[in-house]
């Protein structure tokens, strides 16, 4: 015990230190449940990951992931059950930005789907990472 008390600066600086190291991966803005670009693709490939674009029909158009099933972020939870049957298949929402994917995410979660993910950064992120895009 007199150990803590002689060094309770030394403690309070390690506490500190490891409190800022972890203080990036906190606050980096990355949710729980955010997918990079490359994380999606091996989700996709994996486990077979249904990919639910959420973007506006002219956004959609514009380009797309390959295979991506396209449901509007206002009809998620109209359309979404109907859409991906099976409730266990992870489920990738994206968007242009990936902005309003996390909104999908929460709406899929309320509706029973407990493997919901966005695509950080969305189809720009897609775009950037050099992966491949459809467009309508």
């Amino acid at each position: 015990m007199s150990f803590f008390i002689e060094n309770w600066v030394l403690i309070a600086a390690a506490f500190v230190s490891g409190a800022l190291l972890v203080w990036p991966a906190v606050r980096s803005g990355q949710r729980a449940g955010t997918l990079a670009p490359n994380d999606a693709v091996m989700l996709m490939n994996r486990e077979k990951a249904v990919v639910v674009d959420i973007s506006t029909d002219a956004e959609f158009a514009a380009g797309h992931i390959i295979g991506a099933r396209h449901v509007p972020l206002d009809e998620v939870g109209a359309k979404l059950p109907t859409t991906v049957k099976n409730k266990n298949l992870p489920v990738i929402f994206v968007c242009p930005t990936g902005a309003r994917a996390n909104r999908a995410v929460a709406e899929a979660r309320k509706l029973g789907f407990e493997k919901a993910h966005s695509l950080s950064g969305g189809m720009g992120a897609w775009r950037g990472a050099g992966l491949p895009v459809e467009k309508a």
